[in-house]
């Protein structure tokens, strides 16, 4: 059970919970010096670009980036790139630089309407999903991933960039339809705590620069009013080719893609008199900048300090060799705030540290060193904080140890040699990122080759008294930043401002150097008797080996090639909770933190400390209806994740004060989740959907104080007592001749009783007929729908393939009646999720968020669309769509590691033929509007609906 806490002050603060993905992403700015400290700068070498990047301009100032990579094949990602945002916009034009994003979309020169978008769908691109844009406040990016077997379609693809780089009609009626939607967008993402806490902290962490005034979502009152023009000024003045690039990476010829964009984007001129294109910066602050907020809807205590710092750009192999310490400093902190965590008296319940980008890269140029805590209450947050402080103080004054910096070493060299692996296999949207942010920022574009050799030379020469050196630059007497997060109930405990800062000048006095606590012992004193393959079978139909071992495990491996450097495994067998009598169910539902205690001698942090540098990690998990094992490894490390699964079945560790803690920490959480409208929501609909059953509903207060260690401990011993009806699915690059006798030693040695063990069905069904429910909860003025259509059905491929194409023609009516015609929504979204057991059932849900106005009109639409689809069946151009979509997504799985483990273990859990993906295409051609006619009448009937409605508390 994972605790959640609302922490708007730590990496994406305020602005970045309200405006991300969409808007806030990687600024651009220069500033002047600050007065902060600044670390010493190292000397070094220029690092040099990667050789098999392309990079050109153009003769109007457009930059290009293009790389050869066919990982994944016949797919291209294509960017284009503005270096322009809302720092751009005049004072009545607040919002337009997102606005005109969204304009791209609604009518081109070459694609009117939405011409664009719905021939990409039938070329297999999906809207949202593929296709997307987002604005910041320096820059405007539009993603593009397109298929390249298609030389029509590739080619169409640069056209589309041009058209949105130059090209974009803005015609009245669109900008006037779009209002609606943009505003929609702002209340999906806004109207909440966030953004009313935000309301407070930006001029706090803006501090009065230009970027308090241009939050990309811009301001309601010009979004509802600006006249065409203001938007139509700037496209014309911003959307220039000397502020932009085009990225092309994957499987192409690239010669041919460079004469592709010479001739889309050659064309495209500069205004005569272009307005000069500024930067802003954001002052220092010599005294400390305190800010306590409190919210009825906040559901922790949180304290954060900030030390604001002048980044350095990397640019030099010196510049790189810093980058590695502040990552090293990290790592080193996070392990040691997580030892702390672990404990029974730890001052707080959730503790981070972090030296990088101010608030997620919200101010490019600029860095922090942040600390955030979360405590029990109001009255014990200074406390917490004291805490948190004294952390820092610690590698201040006494720096680390050199066992943790040998850790931290470690795992930098293990991620840095699968990189260079997987060079080879490498995504081109990891390239892509890195040509965006350096067209945006200046940063680097290292070969993967000059970043390992870089990294190796790096890590060997990096001491530990360089690293502590840096250290104690972290913290620093300037440009402080304290805010405090809490409940509005809580407010007479909180601490005062001067408090606040009496705290920062004292805490940690007292401190001592760390003790480290590694256990220097093998995870196993001895191998297990090792057990025997029994027989091998071939599995022609997806070219894997199944093997029946002698402790009655079956093993399933199919080798790939589509990683280097990849090994993932997962396993099941019948039984889960389902098997937990009444008296332990409680505690059984909370057996997922047995695993979290450690294992065997070592507690979690000796554990980490044990694996560092090794990639093999290996686990448990217990289900509602299954348990089993999961991991990953790189091949050289299979054995050590052979090893931890063997541990955890036989040796799990009980551990009393982490248990406890944790149990307390989810407590103090709880206590307070009913403050979040969107927890009762979300608690009120997983009542309503398993019919408010005992063993469905959501956790509470009182259930937690049933739980018991001894009970979860038994039950997971128990549930791992006898793995001989395991099944184990292993896929990637592993070799046959070295993971059998692996299999042997550590698999088929696993305890094995030979039980016949089934789940118990509990009879936990979503209600029949219509149900209708209204939760009245949250103070801003934002509903949230969820309609549900389900039922129970014929659990098939065939039947399954017709319920994702009822599935996306849905999609595709509700984007277009919800956002383009009602424009009352943002992004409406639509899943479907199918079971066969217990009970084979289906699920439609229909989500989206909208003002309370609109819930009633909004949601006839949503049923109006549902009726039609009923009434005349999927339409051949949405068919169209839905096969491209569908074959492309084929084309890619067939190449992912996850994909085949997903598949071929679900396969087995269902007793279905796992050869069945050979008659994919087959089912996909027999679609049709007579089908899907036939499918929706089935289907999607309302005699089994439920409806679900978040409103606003009654005033």
């Amino acid at each position: 059970m994972n605790k959640k806490i609302n922490i708007l002050g730590f990496g994406l603060v305020a602005v970045m919970a309200l405006n991300a993905p969409a808007y806030a992403q990687k600024k651009t700015i220069v500033a002047k010096k600050p007065t902060a400290t600044v670390v010493k700068k190292m000397e070094g070498t220029i690092i040099p670009n990667d050789p098999d990047v392309k990079i050109g301009k153009l003769s109007n100032g457009l930059t290009y980036y293009i790389r050869k990579n066919a990982e994944p094949k016949n797919r291209a990602e294509l960017y284009l790139a503005t270096s322009i945002g809302s720092l751009m916009e005049d004072d009545d034009q607040q919002g337009l630089a997102h606005f005109t994003e969204h304009m791209a979309f609604n009518g081109t020169k070459d694609f009117p309407k939405n011409e664009m978008i719905n021939y990409l769908q039938k070329a297999g691109v999906r809207f949202g999903a593929d296709l997307n844009a987002y604005t910041g406040f320096n820059q405007t990016v539009y993603q593009l991933p397109i298929p390249t077997d298609s030389v029509l379609v590739f080619k169409n693809g640069f056209k589309i960039l041009a058209n949105w780089a130059g090209k974009v009609i803005m015609e009245g009626e669109e900008i006037d339809k779009e209002r609606g939607v943009i505003i929609e967008e702002d209340r999906q993402r806004g109207k909440n705590l966030q953004e009313r806490t935000s309301k407070q902290l930006l001029p706090l962490l803006l501090n009065g620069s230009r970027y308090e005034n241009r939050i990309p979502i811009g301001k309601i009152d010009i979004l509802q009013s600006f006249t065409h023009d203001k938007i139509r000024n700037f496209y014309k003045d911003w959307y220039r080719p000397n502020l932009q690039a085009v990225i092309a990476v994957g499987d192409f010829d690239v010669n041919e893609v460079e004469q592709l964009i010479k001739a889309s984007f050659s064309e495209l001129t500069n205004p005569a008199n272009p307005r000069p294109r500024l930067k802003y910066d954001l002052p220092d602050n010599k005294e400390p900048l305190v800010k306590i907020i409190t919210d009825p809807e906040q559901t922790h205590n949180v304290a954060m300090i900030m030390y604001k710092q002048r980044g350095v750009t990397t640019k030099t192999t010196a510049d790189y060799k810093r980058s590695l310490m502040y990552s090293m400093i990290n790592s080193m902190l996070g392990a040691r705030l997580q030892e702390m965590l672990q404990k029974g008296d730890a001052p707080f319940i959730f503790a981070q540290s972090n030296y990088g980008p101010y608030q997620g890269g919200l101010v490019t140029g600029i860095n922090a060193f942040q600390t955030v805590v979360a405590s029990t209450s109001g009255a014990t947050l200074q406390k917490a904080f004291e805490a948190g402080l004294a952390e820092n103080e610690r590698i201040s004054k006494f720096g680390f140890v050199a066992a943790e910096l040998e850790v931290a070493k470690k795992n930098i060299l293990a991620g840095n040699e699968k990189q260079f692996k997987e060079k080879d296999k490498t995504p081109s949207s990891n390239f892509v990122q890195q040509y965006l942010n350096n067209f945006l920022n200046g940063t680097i574009i290292p070969s993967i080759d000059f970043r390992y050799e870089e990294t190796q030379k790096a890590i060997a020469a990096i001491s530990l008294a360089e690293v502590n050196a840096l250290a104690k630059t972290l913290t620093t007497k300037e440009n402080q930043i304290l805010i405090i997060q809490a409940p509005e109930k809580d407010k007479a405990g909180l601490p005062t401002e001067a408090q606040l800062v009496a705290s920062l000048k004292s805490a940690g006095s007292a401190v001592t150097a760390y003790v480290d606590n590694s256990l220097n012992k093998p995870l196993l004193d001895k191998k297990p008797t090792a057990g025997k393959i029994l027989s091998e079978t071939k599995i022609a139909d997806i070219d894997a080996t199944q093997l029946t071992l002698s402790n009655g495990i079956k093993v399933l491996l199919k080798k790939t090639d589509f990683k280097n450097d990849q090994i993932i495994f997962s396993s099941f067998s019948k039984g889960g909770t389902s098997l937990a009598n009444d008296s332990e169910f409680k505690s059984a539902q909370m057996v997922g933190l047995i695993a979290q205690n450690g294992v065997g001698e070592f507690n979690p942090t000796q554990l980490n400390k044990l694996l560092a540098g090794n990639t093999g990690r290996g686990g448990t998990y217990i289900g509602d209806l299954y348990q089993g094992f999961s991991g990953s490894a790189s091949p050289k490390d299979l054995e050590t994740s052979f090893q931890m699964l063997y541990v955890y079945a036989t040796n799990p560790r009980s551990d009393a004060e982490i248990f406890n803690k944790k149990i307390s920490d989810i407590k103090v959480g709880m206590a307070n989740k009913n403050a979040d409208p969107e927890s009762v929501f979300s608690d009120t609909t997983q009542a309503v959907l398993s019919s408010y059953h005992k063993r469905a509903m959501p956790f509470n207060l009182e259930d937690l104080d049933e739980v018991s260690l001894d009970k979860a401990f038994a039950f997971y011993k128990d549930r791992f007592a006898d793995a001989s009806e395991q099944t184990f699915v292993i896929v990637g690059a592993f070799d046959m001749a070295t993971i059998k006798p692996l299999i042997e030693t550590y698999i088929a040695s696993l305890p094995s009783l030979n039980k016949k063990q089934d789940y118990i069905d509990a009879g936990i069904r979503a209600p029949k007929g219509k149900v209708s429910k209204t939760v009245y909860k949250g103070l801003e003025d934002k509903a949230s729908v969820e309609l549900f259509i389900h039922g129970d059905y014929e659990f098939n491929a065939e039947n399954n393939v017709h319920l994702d194409a009822l599935k996306a023609a849905l999609e595709i009516k509700l984007l277009e009646r919800l956002r383009e015609k009602e424009s009352g929504v943002y992004s409406p979204s639509i899943s479907l999720s199918v079971e066969k057991y217990p009970s084979a059932h289906y699920y439609f849900n229909i989500s989206f968020s909208c003002s309370p106005a609109n819930v009633e009109k909004l949601i006839a639409a949503s049923l109006d669309e549902v009726n039609k689809i009923k009434v005349s069946g999927v339409s051949a151009d949405d068919i169209s769509k839905f096969k491209s979509e569908e074959q492309r997504q084929i084309e890619l799985n067939l190449r992912n590691n996850n994909y085949w483990l997903n598949y071929i273990t679900n396969r087995l859990k269902n007793g279905e033929d796992l050869g069945q993906l050979l008659k994919d295409q087959q089912r996909l051609d027999g679609i049709s509007a007579e089908s899907t006619k036939a499918a929706a009448q089935k289907y999607l009937g309302e005699d089994n609906y439920i409806r679900l409605v978040l409103l606003p508390e009654k005033k």
